[in-house]
């Protein structure tokens, strides 16, 4: 810079002065903030009593041989009041160590697929992960349609999964093709806070056409930008919808082993809330 200054003084003596304008700098816009709606357009606060509101969920059965899971030990079963209930205002999902089909242990994985699909919004919930080394649970979205393929080419969005090996240690996540474990990009995001597992805390999600960022207890630990290069690391633009699950072991889950003394192990939810997009 101070080369180019002292061309120009001498220049003053040799030729006419020229002012010019020099173009504005560009400078990045600022990323817009997006508000939801006051009110949910889509709940469940588990006010009633028996299996859940088959009008908002139903159910994934079967097992990882079926062709999907991450090498689980759990069978998911279907309306089966040993795995899945609602009392007292909460959701109960247990994982029992009982045999079924060929495994070990039993549980429940609820989908709102076909009953709640959503394009952008805040999702909101209110949960407790079961303690003890081999549960897995999970809050999440998966797409309805899988416009871009198999996953993770059409995306997943993880609101909440909790490891028993590793307590109270929090995680949010996202993956699509560009981004995912498999390949070693994962966007992901985890926080330790206290008494994950012995009482309710709050997750959310906001997901908007520029941005989804993850929050515990209302700080944000997660945020993943739309860089606008196409699905590969933006699927986010069509359908997802809702899955709750306590898997038992697996590739994450039972990374440590399994201690088979925390069975039966409960997820508990408080309710599930979804918030329109407003802008």
């Amino acid at each position: 810079m101070s080369n180019t200054r002292h061309r120009a003084k001498r220049a003053i003596f040799l030729l006419p002065l020229f002012f010019t304008c020099a173009p504005a700098e560009h400078t990045r816009p600022e990323p817009v903030e997006y508000t939801f709606s006051k009110t949910p357009s889509w709940a469940d606060e588990f006010n009633y009593e028996g299996l859940p509101d088959p009008a908002k969920w139903g159910y994934d059965v079967g097992s990882p041989y079926n062709g999907w899971g991450n090498n689980e030990l759990q069978y998911y079963t279907e309306a089966r009041p040993e795995n899945v209930q609602v009392s007292g205002g909460i959701l109960k999902i247990t994982a029992r160590k009982e045999k079924r089909e060929g495994l070990d242990y039993t549980s429940t994985r609820l989908v709102s697929k076909g009953k709640g699909d959503f394009l952008y919004g805040r999702f909101e919930v209110r949960a407790k992960a079961p303690a003890g080394r081999g549960t897995w649970p999970a809050i999440w979205m998966l797409p309805t349609e899988w416009a871009y393929g198999d996953w993770p080419n059409s995306g997943e969005i993880d609101i909440l999964e909790h490891v028993g090996y590793d307590p109270d240690v929090v995680h949010i996540s996202v993956h699509t093709k560009d981004y995912h474990h498999s390949i070693g990009t994962q966007k992901t995001a985890k926080k330790k806070i206290e008494n994950a597992t012995t009482e309710f805390q709050l997750y959310r999600v906001d997901w908007t056409p520029d941005y989804i960022r993850g929050y515990v207890n209302d700080v944000q630990i997660f945020s993943f930008a739309n860089e606008k290069s196409g699905f590969k690391a933006w699927p986010f633009d069509k359908k997802f919808h809702w899955l709750i699950n306590l898997a038992v072991g697996g590739n994450w889950g039972g990374q440590q082993g399994i201690d088979e003394q925390a069975f039966p192990a409960q997820f508990e939810v408080d309710y599930v809330r979804v918030y329109d997009l407003v802008r």
